[in-house]
């Protein structure tokens, strides 16, 4: 288990929702410093409400939110991303009438990253710098609303869908840029994705939300060997846990 001083994002008995009722309960999840984790699970399982209640949109109804050790609950938006806590949203949130080059300009901080290094790190946005949002392909677009939350430096990353509506082969260049931004700039990301075996392929650790709870949580490389489990997971809480005990009876009886 991660310990407190070396978590940099920690959710511990989450409840959120809308309205008053739940859709997400009892969620606990952590990530540290430099570390990737995946969100997965089916539509509709409380992914996309979990990361924007850990981004202060939504009030917790129950549970801490906590980055390096100090609870981040309540605190509003625009006060978070100061403190280096960045969302890339479904949707991507771009003004179309904005440049690229206006977009990171708009987005830069103080002790943020520098233009030249956000290229290094997002090419593909050097020959669109001039270009308005609205202008560029769905790829470029997810490009920019990545680069404009990278551009902070970010010590926590949440980015959602980042694949939506998007070709395999696109997806398979945008996503290892989460694991370079971890890597390089010693960020936590925690990112949704529907495209489960491209996450597990860049991801450190993985958590399975089915029906707002998580049902499945472990090393993505564990997760990998055994994709049934994960689809079992997709199916079901009950699913989930059946296929896991028996694999985990199939792992005792190979120890004896």
């Amino acid at each position: 288990m991660t310990t407190a001083t070396a978590t940099a994002l920690s959710v511990d008995g989450l409840d959120a929702g809308y309205f008053g009722s739940p859709v997400v309960r009892g969620v606990s999840l952590h990530v540290a410093p430099g570390e990737v984790v995946a969100l997965l699970g089916p539509n509709g399982a409380g992914k996309t409400t979990t990361l924007e209640t850990i981004a202060g949109l939504h009030e917790p109804m129950a549970g801490t939110i906590t980055m390096h050790g100090e609870s981040i609950v309540g605190r509003q938006t625009h006060l978070l991303a100061r403190e280096g806590l960045a969302l890339v949203p479904e949707g991507r949130a771009l003004f179309f009438g904005l440049t690229v080059r206006e977009h990171l300009r708009l987005a830069r901080s103080k002790d943020g990253v520098g233009q030249q290094e956000l290229l290094e790190m997002l090419p593909e946005l050097d020959k669109c710098l001039d270009r308005r949002a609205g202008l560029l392909s769905g790829g470029e677009q997810q490009m920019l609303a990545v680069g404009r939350a990278l551009i902070s430096r970010p010590r926590v990353l949440l980015v959602d869908e980042m694949s939506l509506g998007l070709a395999p082969v696109i997806v398979e260049r945008l996503l290892p840029i989460l694991r370079r931004v971890a890597t390089e700039l010693g960020t936590a990301v925690l990112f949704v994705e529907q495209h489960v075996a491209f996450a597990l392929e860049i991801a450190d650790r993985a958590y399975v939300l089915t029906h707002g709870r998580i049902v499945l949580e472990g090393p993505a490389e564990q997760l990998q060997a055994d994709r049934k489990l994960v689809t079992a997971s997709y199916l079901g809480e009950a699913a989930a846990d059946e296929l896991s005990e028996t694999a985990n009876n199939r792992s005792e009886e190979r120890l004896l």
